[in-house]
């Protein structure tokens, strides 16, 4: 397993579960400082992300490019997939291609988390997962052209009501033949809706393609009530290689997340 940890570069979210919010260079210089392997990146756009100067700033560092997150669609512009008004729904869609391309030509996997969106009185459940299962079947297309997976986060229910824990995440996936999309563990977010975290990790098997390691109250590993032994213990069972990336506040201060991440990561060891 491999660690990673969040650099935004999105001003509307500074206040969000970020640790770098100064920019790409200083957040990879600083990633690179306290010995983590990689960075996920929160573009607000796909321009943010251009191939030649990342690249040369990713190897110069010796650093991995973890995963490319979507969520600044919503964020910034308020689009979702499963938003009541068509027009909404395909600039969505070109939104989340552009960074799934970006972050393909990296050799990195996109992320579709807050862009999945909620049904709505306009918009039934149903037919709100018929239209999440349509966008993310177009996504992993793409991605698959890039050699790469979609990953797929499962939101609490505070912010989403369409697919919360992982094993229903995974049946709709099954069910729609998109075996290429892989899903995106949140601990966060499972410390809210799994009942056991480490069972729900380890029921994913080869679906699970990333978790963002986050304690309890979506503080640094370290900082909320999480016990991430069994967890670990849960991931190794099904040989889990992927990242480990700290998707959390930059509290007390975001060298302080990101030094107690690193220090979590290391107990794993």
């Amino acid at each position: 397993m491999q660690s990673a940890v969040t650099v935004c570069l999105v001003p509307e979210a500074r206040q969000g579960p970020f640790v770098f919010h100064d920019g790409l260079e200083a957040g990879c210089r600083a990633a690179a400082a306290l010995g983590f392997d990689a960075v996920e990146v929160f573009p607000a756009q796909a321009a943010d992300l251009p191939r030649e100067p990342l690249v040369r700033l990713l190897e110069g560092l010796g650093l991995g490019l973890a995963a490319v997150g979507t969520g600044a669609g919503w964020l910034r512009h308020g689009l979702s997939f499963t938003h009541a008004d068509a027009d909404v729904r395909g600039r969505a869609l070109d939104f989340c291609l552009g960074i799934v391309d970006a972050a393909g030509a990296l050799g990195a996997p996109a992320i579709i988390g807050s862009m999945q969106g909620r049904s709505s009185p306009a918009l039934p459940r149903e037919q709100a997962l018929e239209r999440l299962g349509d966008a993310i079947g177009s996504l992993a297309a793409r991605a698959a052209r890039h050699g790469q997976p979609l990953l797929y986060e499962p939101l609490n229910r505070y912010e989403t009501d369409l697919l919360n824990r992982q094993a229903d995440a995974a049946a709709f996936l099954a069910e729609r033949g998109l075996d290429t999309v892989r899903l995106l563990g949140d601990l966060f977010h499972m410390n809210i809706e799994e009942a056991d975290v480490a069972a729900a990790l380890e029921g994913c098997g080869g679906r699970l393609g990333h978790v963002h390691w986050a304690d309890s109250n979506r503080r640094a590993m370290g900082f909320g009530h999480t016990d991430p032994g069994p967890v670990v213990a849960a991931l190794r069972r099904i040989g889990y290689q992927g990242h480990l990336s700290a998707e959390v506040f930059p509290l007390p201060s975001s060298q302080a997340a990101a030094e107690r991440t690193i220090a979590s990561l290391r107990d794993t060891a």
